[in-house]
């Protein structure tokens, strides 16, 4: 049954102030894309305006795939602008963030998926903005060891993959993706970059039942995840997936609970929550708890 009427709870402030207004003719003269426009994030207002952060988007605006739950526009894309890492970077720096995430449109056309773009984009970073900490929020990159092997030997911070919904409806839901190949890329790249951290997200609000949530949980814990985002699912229009719940901000507490229960070192729950919400603040909290690099630095002060 489709569901219509949004509860109040997911009712959003907006704030165009001098931050968001600065951020976004930022992003215009760069020629820069991010995730949080393209995407239709709901809370691009309060992460422009109040925190001045951004996700950018790299290797353009149009996916390769047609995922039925994504506003990012599909295609063919053009082609790969070489410019676009330092750009990025330098935007980085003019910003002074102290947390970034890049992420990509899946580009199924490129050999290694975009592999190296990405890593460049990550080691412009390093040389522009040195004390910044970068977290890749990557595709699957077709589930290709030597393109994740690439990605990583950039060495971010976090690396990102979203398994996005439960195993039973991947097929459904995303496009040209498969939920184990997910679960793969996310162990390879634990296992490339044993200081590394990974993430990953999910929407719910698509027909998933708790249990299954909780196996999901299992599954990402069992290939070494650390960090777990969820979310409720937003229809971006009439033309992709209706959402089947609304999953209150009560349910999102309690699994947030079972998340940290069950062994994640980091989760953010709650109807708003999307892949990078709060991302800076989020990392800062989990080095500080448990990284081992963060551990290692804080004793040889």
């Amino acid at each position: 049954m489709e569901v219509t009427r949004k509860p109040d709870w997911l009712k959003v402030q907006l704030n165009t102030t001098g931050s968001y207004k600065e951020v976004k003719k930022l992003m215009k003269e760069e020629r820069l894309h991010t995730v949080c426009e393209e995407a239709r994030c709901p809370n691009i207002h309060e992460c422009w305006g109040t925190h001045k952060t951004a996700t950018f988007m790299i290797l353009g605006d149009t996916c390769t795939r047609r995922c039925r739950f994504c506003a990012v526009k599909t295609g063919l894309p053009s082609g790969v602008d070489l410019g676009e890492p330092k750009r990025v970077a330098q935007s980085v720096a003019q910003m002074g963030l102290k947390h970034v995430v890049i992420t990509m449109v899946n580009r199924d056309d490129l050999k290694d998926g975009g592999a190296l773009m990405m890593a460049n984009t990550v080691r412009a970073i390093r040389h522009q903005a040195p004390e910044c900490s970068v977290e890749v929020l990557s595709s699957d990159l077709m589930g290709r060891r030597e393109s994740i092997q690439i990605l990583l030997e950039s060495k971010p911070e976090i690396t990102s993959h979203n398994i996005e919904t439960v195993r039973r409806l991947t097929p459904s839901v995303r496009s040209r993706s498969d939920y184990d190949r997910s679960l793969e890329f996310l162990r390879l790249a634990k296992d490339l970059d044993p200081q590394g951290t990974t993430k990953s997200s999910m929407m719910l609000g698509l027909g998933e039942t708790r249990e299954e949530i909780l196996e999901s949980m299992d599954d990402l814990l069992a290939v070494g995840v650390s960090m777990l985002n969820l979310g409720q699912y937003l229809q971006p229009s009439r033309n992709h997936l209706p959402v089947q719940r609304y999953w209150t901000p009560e349910e999102f507490t309690e699994l947030k609970e079972r998340a940290l229960e069950k062994g994640f070192a980091a989760c953010e729950a709650a109807p708003l929550v999307r892949s990078s919400y709060h991302a800076g603040q989020q990392y800062e909290t989990y080095r500080r708890s448990i990284h081992p690099l963060y551990q290692e630095q804080a004793e040889n002060a």
